[in-house]
């Protein structure tokens, strides 16, 4: 046969990859992005080159770790990993078309807080992607930033399955924050702190931008996701404890666990910048920063008042209020700040192991502390 190898012939040898030094340019400052030129021949990445903000270390290398509590949150996040359609929903869809089965105070209620979360978790998905994710200059950081913004499409998935199993209305829903004026001023409110970091021509690298950064942070998860959203959970979780809408119940306790660790990993970040920039935090800023949590728990305690104006069973704007107050007081705690309220006592005592959650586990006696992904069972 002609085409037979023949093993004598001499092979050619591989090309000689030639290293070149990186240039002035390359070396000069960091690339936040991930994608700018190579550096050729660079030195390997040390932990200590690695920064929450305006790092030098190249963004692209995940090892070494530097931050293992954010790889920890990231491995968390994975094996709590879960999907709304597999929550029955007939008891709530049975409850729902029953004339009787709920006030209309119970009925306003739900439907408000559908509207609030169903366009807040795209408001925090969006600033994940197209804010934080870019000006957080650490690997390991943005690989729980894309864990995150996963579990926030999980959550808006939630609400389109609960709006169609409820049959209700998606474009009332869905448009509530445009529409209801409760939920208009809030998501005005988050927005308002992105407006500028969306700029394409906006960095940090000055004390001006990096406090804007910080900012924004603050606005999303220290007040969106670790002061709004208790509220609904409260309200929702208040229904599930009577045994009412058990399904959307089950669902809430679900991104209650997420929530959870997305605000740990928030105030984590916002401590750990603080560490690394302590000049950020000057007392004219700390001053800013308590404003903005006195004046988010005024606008959640005007939702609490529209969506619940008469109450119900155990609940009522009143305390909602109370709550807020007592939350906003745990969380300027959490960053290092003075409470902006008098001290006050948690008025949802049954609601405090799920606020003072450490763990994602063992804040609920429902399954939701039982559930994670097959492949961090331990079959023994």
């Amino acid at each position: 046969m002609s085409s037979v190898l023949d093993w004598s012939e001499p092979v050619e040898p591989p090309s000689t990859l030639i290293l070149t030094q990186p240039s002035a340019a390359d070396i000069a400052g960091p690339d936040p992005t991930g994608l700018g030129a190579i550096a050729r021949g660079a030195a390997r990445v040390r932990v200590d080159d690695k920064a929450m903000i305006n790092c030098r270390a190249d963004v692209n290398q995940l090892l070494p770790l530097k931050y293992r509590w954010a790889w920890e949150k990231y491995l968390s996040g994975c094996n709590n990993h879960w999907m709304p359609t597999e929550i029955s929903m007939q008891a709530d869809i049975a409850l729902w078309k029953s004339p009787n089965g709920l006030s209309d105070d119970e009925r306003r209620s739900i439907k408000r807080n559908l509207g609030f979360f169903a366009a807040s978790e795209s408001l925090v998905a969006n600033n994940i992607v197209l804010a934080i994710y870019r000006h957080l200059t650490n690997p390991e950081c943005r690989q729980y930033l894309l864990r995150q913004a996963f579990e926030e499409a999980v959550h808006t998935h939630t609400f389109q399955y609960i709006v169609e199993s409820l049959g209700l209305d998606e474009g009332e829903l869905f448009n509530m924050y445009r529409e209801v004026p409760s939920i208009t001023e809030k998501a005005a409110w988050a927005i308002q702190y992105t407006q500028h970091l969306s700029d394409s021509n906006f960095a940090t690298g000055t004390a001006d931008t990096d406090q804007a950064f910080v900012r924004d942070l603050i606005a999303f998860y220290v007040v969106f996701e670790g002061m709004w959203f208790y509220t609904g959970f409260a309200q929702i979780l208040s229904l599930g404890r009577r045994n009412k809408m058990v399904g959307i119940a089950e669902q809430y306790q679900y991104i209650l666990r997420d929530e959870s660790i997305h605000l740990n990993f928030g105030i984590d970040v916002i401590n750990q910048i603080k560490a690394e920039n302590p000049h950020l935090w000057s007392e004219a800023f700390q001053e800013e920063v308590r404003g903005m949590l006195r004046s988010a728990a005024e606008l959640e305690a005007a939702y609490g008042r529209d969506t619940m104006p008469n109450g119900f069973l155990g609940l009522s704007a009143a305390l909602c209020e109370q709550y807020m107050h007592f939350i906003a007081n745990r969380r300027c705690v959490q960053i290092g700040l003075e409470p902006v309220f008098a001290e006050t006592e948690n008025p949802f005592p049954w609601m405090s192991e799920a606020m003072d959650l450490k763990k994602e586990k063992n804040f609920f006696e429902t399954r939701v502390i039982e559930y994670q992904n097959g492949g961090s069972l331990d079959w023994n």
